[in-house]
């Protein structure tokens, strides 16, 4: 089914699309029939964002966005629009002030999500990484639902909250894993004593082992950085944290 025949169905008005985080997704502005601005988001499947529509389910609109509908055999989603919709890497005058905020608010129930373990072995990362990860794996704090992936541009300014989440791309794990795509996010400035601290910062006032935070980090920035278009950023943030 084509975008133009699920906007149809859904009695959508078709705006301008964005540009999409991924190939191979459609993002698009709509309106609903009641003139309600929404974002109409369609893509293929893929490991990382299987349960993206979960996740923002179980948020209920905490510091995320809405789901106003979903269509799982399409993988299509109809989305709470985010207006004006400024990157929090561009917009806030202290970032990581607001994601001190909004971290605890994510961290909700997890039962049902993939779990970091499962992620760790997919990774099959080899060497003393593997055995860091498998470590890290194993003994793991209460886990809770993190979106892995969020950086200073998977939060947006918005009208109902100040700065609205996106794109989850969720698991279950310890709250010390949910700070390595914030530590990494050289949006939000990228020096070593950029990386270094905001690592410090996050986890002393959200109160996290630095250690394991600081671990989780490089293996996941590792793991991520080969299908990535920014590895040279990725692996000085690894240097600087090893």
């Amino acid at each position: 089914m084509s975008l133009e025949e699920l906007a149809d169905e859904w009695e959508l008005e078709l705006g301008e699309p964005y540009t999409p985080g991924a190939a191979s997704e459609h993002v698009v502005r709509v309106k609903l029939a009641d003139g309600t601005p929404a974002v109409l988001k369609i893509g293929h499947p893929h490991r990382e964002s299987e349960q993206e529509a979960d996740a923002l389910e179980r948020w209920d609109g905490d510091g995320a966005v809405r789901v106003l509908r979903r269509d799982d055999a399409r993988n299509a989603l109809l989305l709470e629009r985010c207006e004006p919709g400024t990157f929090l890497s561009e917009g806030a005058g202290d970032p990581l002030g607001v994601l001190i905020e909004l971290l605890p608010r994510l961290w909700k129930d997890a039962t049902g999500f993939h779990t970091l373990a499962d992620e760790v072995a997919w990774w099959n990362l080899g060497g003393e990484l593997g055995d860091l990860a498998r470590e890290l794996a194993a003994t793991q704090g209460e886990l809770v639902l993190v979106h892995q992936d969020l950086h200073g541009e998977n939060v947006l300014a918005a009208e109902r909250e100040p700065w609205l989440v996106i794109d989850p791309k969720p698991l279950a794990a310890e709250r010390e894993f949910a700070v390595a795509p914030i530590v990494r996010s050289f949006e939000l400035g990228h020096s070593r004593a950029a990386a270094l601290g905001r690592l410090d910062r996050l986890c002393g006032e959200l109160g996290l082992d630095r250690e394991r935070a600081r671990g989780w980090t490089i293996v996941q920035t590792t793991a991520w950085s080969g299908d990535s278009d920014y590895v040279k950023e990725h692996m000085e943030t690894v240097a600087w944290l090893s």
